[in-house]
C-alpha cells in the first residue's frame, strides 16, 4: 500500500523526526473517540482488516519519493530522509478489539508500538478505514436490531461516497448484521452474499410487463426477484402470481408501503405462493424499518440504500490517534475538552460495564473478583500477523454474539440519554494525576 495515503503533516514529521534523530524512538499510539456520535450509544467496531493489510503492505515507490522531493515543504530535507522511506516497512505491534466489538467513548480500540516515524504516518488510513467502517457496522446494527427478525439488505453503492467507499460499506453493513449486499466487488473480495432485483428500465425495455417478468424468470430462476411498480402495484403482483414459480419474490419501490405491502401478500397467498418474499426498498432508514415491523406489516426484507452507506442522520466518528507513551515516557494532553489518559491501557468488560486500566492490570483475574475480559488483543507482532485476522463472517457473527449481551436501552433507537457504565482504574487515574503533575513542573521550568 502506497505511504502517499497520508495528510502531508504527517510527512513533514516523519521528517522533522528524522532530522531529530528520534525516527526509531519507541511510541505507544492509541485510536479511539471522545464521544459517541449523534444518536448513538454505541460503535460497532470495523475495518482491522483493512487497517491490517495496509500495515503489512506499507512502503513508497520510486515515484512517489521522485514526487515528494519536488514539494516546496522538503526543500531543505537531507537526502538520507528519502532513502529511509525507500526502505521503510511497518514493523510494530498492533493491538486491537475484534471486529464486531461496540465500543464506547475514550475506550481505546486499536493500539500501535512502533518506532515512531512508522507509528506516526500510518494515521490518516487507520481513522479513515476503522472510522467510516465503523460508522456503517453502527448503522447497520441499528437498522437490524429494529428489523425483528425481518432481512436487512445493503443496497447503498450508488449512494455512497466514492464505489471504494460502496464497497467497504458493504463488508461493514454485512459485520452489523445485513444478510448481504448489492455490491458485487464487495462479494468477491469478502465472501458477502450478494443480492439483486431488476431496474424499472428492465420493465420499461419491453412492450408488455407480464412478458418483461417471463424473461427474467426464465434467466433467473428461484432467484427471480421482480419489481413490480413500474406501472401499477397491483397488476405488477397479479402479473407476477399468473408466472408461478420459480421465483425468490418481489419488490416494492415505491407508493404506500403499508397498503401495498398487505394488498401484494394476499394476491401471492391467493395464487399458493406462500413463500414469495415481499422485500421493500425506497428510502428507508431504522425508524420506518421500525415502524413496518412494529405494526407487523407483511415485509420481509428491507434494502436500504443512501441511510446506510452514508449513514445519514450521524455521518462521522470523531475517531482520533493520540501518542500516549515515548521511548517509556508517558505522555498526555491536558487541553481544555480534549484531554487524553496517558500510557498503554486495556480495556476490561465486565456483565454490565467497562473498565479502562493500565496495560498491565488484570481485571476480573482475582477468585473473589467480577469475571472480565480483555478486548485488546495481539493483532501483529514486530510487522507479521500474531493471529490470523477473521473474515467477514467471523466478525458478523461476534458482531451479533456481543451485541446480543448489550443492555436494551443501550440498543434502543431512542434513549439517547443511555449511557453504558465506563469506569478509569485507580492506577490510571493515578497515572494521570503523575504525569499532570510533571508537566506542571516542566511548564514552570521553562516559564522561568
Amino acid at each position: 500500500m502506497t505511504g502517499l495515503l497520508t495528510d502531508l503533516y504527517q510527512l513533514t514529521m516523519a521528517a522533522g523526526y528524522f532530522e531529530a534523530g528520534k525516527a526509531q524512538e519507541s511510541a505507544v499510539f492509541e485510536l479511539f473517540f471522545r464521544r459517541l456520535p449523534r444518536y448513538r450509544n454505541f460503535v460497532l467496531s470495523a475495518g482491522l482488516a483493512q487497517a491490517v493489510s495496509y500495515l503489512q503492505s506499507l512502503h513508497f515507490e520510486p515515484e512517489e519519493l521522485r514526487y515528494l522531493r519536488t514539494l516546496p515543504q522538503f526543500r531543505k530535507v537531507a537526502p538520507e530522509f528519502f532513502d529511509f522511506l525507500a526502505k521503510l516497512r511497518f514493523t510494530g505491534d498492533v493491538f486491537a478489539m475484534p471486529e464486531g466489538t461496540p465500543i464506547f467513548a475514550n475506550e481505546p480500540f486499536l493500539t500501535i508500538r512502533a518506532p515512531l516515524i512508522e507509528a506516526q504516518l500510518v494515521e490518516t488510513y487507520l481513522l479513515a478505514t476503522i472510522g467510516f467502517q465503523s460508522l456503517i457496522a453502527t448503522k447497520a446494527a441499528r437498522m437490524v436490531e429494529v428489523a425483528h427478525g425481518r432481512y436487512v439488505v445493503d443496497f447503498g453503492t450508488r449512494r455512497a461516497h466514492s464505489p471504494e467507499a460502496g464497497v467497504l460499506a458493504g463488508r461493514a453493513a454485512y459485520i452489523g448484521g445485513c444478510i448481504g449486499t448489492s455490491n458485487t466487488e464487495t462479494g468477491f473480495r469478502y465472501g458477502v452474499p450478494v443480492f439483486g432485483t431488476a431496474a424499472h428500465s428492465w420493465v420499461q425495455a419491453f412492450p408488455d410487463e407480464r412478458d418483461a417478468y417471463a424473461r427474467l424468470q426464465q434467466l433467473l430462476g428461484d432467484a427471480t426477484v421482480y419489481l413490480i411498480d413500474t406501472y401499477d402495484t397491483r397488476e405488477g403482483a397479479r402479473h407476477a402470481a399468473a408466472l408461478g414459480r420459480p421465483l425468490w419474490g418481489v419488490r416494492l419501490d415505491s407508493g404506500n408501503l403499508v397498503e401495498l405491502a398487505w394488498a401484494v401478500r394476499k394476491i401471492l397467498d391467493e395464487a399458493g405462493l406462500t413463500d414469495a418474499k415481499i422485500m421493500a426498498t425506497s428510502d428507508l432508514n431504522e425508524y420506518k424499518i421500525l415502524e413496518f415491523a412494529a405494526a407487523d406489516v407483511p415485509i420481509d426484507v428491507f434494502g436500504v440504500g443512501t441511510d446506510l452507506a452514508t449513514s445519514t442522520d450521524s455521518p462521522n466518528i470523531g475517531v482520533i490517534y493520540k501518542l500516549v507513551q515515548l521511548e517509556g515516557r508517558f505522555t498526555a494532553k491536558f487541553s481544555e475538552d480534549k484531554q487524553t489518559m496517558p500510557g498503554s491501557k486495556q480495556v476490561f468488560r465486565f456483565a454490565d460495564h467497562d473498565v479502562i486500566a493500565c496495560d498491565w492490570e488484570c481485571l476480573g483475574c482475582g477468585p473473589t473478583e467480577p469475571l472480565a475480559r480483555a478486548l485488546l488483543r495481539p493483532v501483529m507482532l514486530k510487522g507479521e500477523l500474531a493471529v490470523p485476522v477473521p473474515d467477514a463472517v467471523a466478525a458478523r457473527k461476534n458482531a451479533a454474539e456481543n451485541l446480543s449481551h448489550l443492555p436494551a436501552a443501550t440498543r434502543s433507537l431512542f434513549d439517547n440519554e443511555q449511557q453504558y457504565r465506563i469506569d478509569y482504574s485507580r492506577p490510571l487515574l493515578s497515572l494521570y494525576d503523575q504525569v499532570q503533575d510533571e508537566n506542571r513542573i516542566l511548564r514552570h521550568r521553562h516559564s522561568t
